[in-house]
């Protein structure tokens, strides 16, 4: 295989990677706020109760994908460097050669 080949491989998977993390940080981020606006909400119904003694439930969400976005931004960081160890290993390689050859 070129090594060129091997190198824009690399770099192709280093920017599928770069996605991936961006792609994970951002619903972590959703994620979060959404915690937050959910106890917002509560917070204000507790302020609005019409009598100290009536019970206000915090409203029921769907539990935030927080766990499976930061497995998915930890497998992108392997992947990313995993292809910045195959384009240093390729430019490694290419200074060899250039080297043998001159």
């Amino acid at each position: 295989m070129p090594i060129s080949s091997v190198f824009n491989n690399a770099v192709e998977g280093y920017n599928r990677a770069s996605q991936g993390i961006e792609k994970a940080s951002a619903e972590i981020s959703r994620a979060s706020i959404d915690q937050q606006d959910d106890a917002q909400l509560a917070q204000q119904r507790q302020l609005q109760a019409a009598t100290p003694n009536e019970a206000v439930t915090p409203p029921v969400s769907q539990p935030a994908p927080i766990d499976e976005s930061l497995v998915n931004l930890k497998v992108e960081e392997f992947n990313a460097k995993a292809n910045i160890n195959t384009i240093q290993t390729a430019d490694e390689v290419l200074g060899t050669l250039i080297d043998i050859k001159v």
